[in-house]
């Protein structure tokens, strides 16, 4: 094995990240119909301030309430439960990406694992628990918790510290957003491996180490 450590994203990297589908059913459950441009109307807020919370200009509390402004005026509630509903229905809908659980499992005993994610804790922790990944991870680092987001330096370099200071060329960060996950990883000076399920370009500016389309192509990779 050419690493000690292999660190992981979350969203999109081990589990679905459908949030579509958890909107349809949160409002469903509500008594409400998640129209197009209902949806569109909403990303229009949501999109800009993930952008914003990666940034660090505003904190992962002020994302989670402005999302929901304009809906908790309509269903006559609160932003907050409105976002707590939105955790439990993505929670609900959860599953791995293919490819997940073997990789997990194949890799078992052979490196140290961790987590690197910019969700959110309610969310990451239920899923972790459901999928029965959990106890597979040394280290947890969920942005909201520390205050900082991926890509910025001190994340990782948070997370190095609890790891106990590797030698970061011995450190794969493993993620499928080339910005968050491959830049951040770049900028502390670990190994990065990008997640490319979709066959996007690789951006000009950044260039990991690896690049796989699966998570059964990491794999091969990583146990050749």
């Amino acid at each position: 094995m050419q690493y000690d450590w292999i660190l992981f994203d979350a969203d999109e990297t081990l589990f679905h990240f459908d949030g579509r589908r958890g909107l349809t059913l949160m409002l469903e459950r509500k008594g409400m119909k998640l129209t197009d441009e209902a949806y569109q109307a909403y990303q229009k807020v949501n999109q800009p301030l993930w952008v914003d919370y990666q940034n660090g200009d505003i904190t992962a509390n002020e994302l989670k309430h402005t999302r929901f402004i304009e809906w908790a005026k309509q269903l006559d509630t609160t932003p907050a439960e409105l976002n707590r509903s939105y955790m439990q229905a993505m929670a609900d809908i959860c599953s791995l990406l293919p490819g997940a659980q073997a990789l997990i499992d194949a890799l078992q005993g052979k490196v140290r694992m961790g987590i690197i994610t910019n969700g959110f804790a309610d969310l990451q922790m239920v899923r972790l628990e459901r999928t029965g990944l959990a106890s597979h991870f040394e280290h947890i680092i969920i942005s909201e918790e520390v205050g900082i987001a991926k890509p910025d330096a001190r994340i990782f370099a948070h997370a190095l510290e609890k790891m106990g200071n590797p030698d970061k060329k011995r450190v794969l960060m493993v993620g499928d957003n080339p910005h968050s996950d491959i830049l951040g990883g770049l900028n502390i000076g670990v190994e990065t491996c990008w997640l490319n399920l979709n066959g996007e370009e690789t951006p000009q500016d950044i260039l990991p180490h690896h690049e796989v389309r699966s998570l059964d192509e990491l794999q091969a990779l990583l146990l050749a």
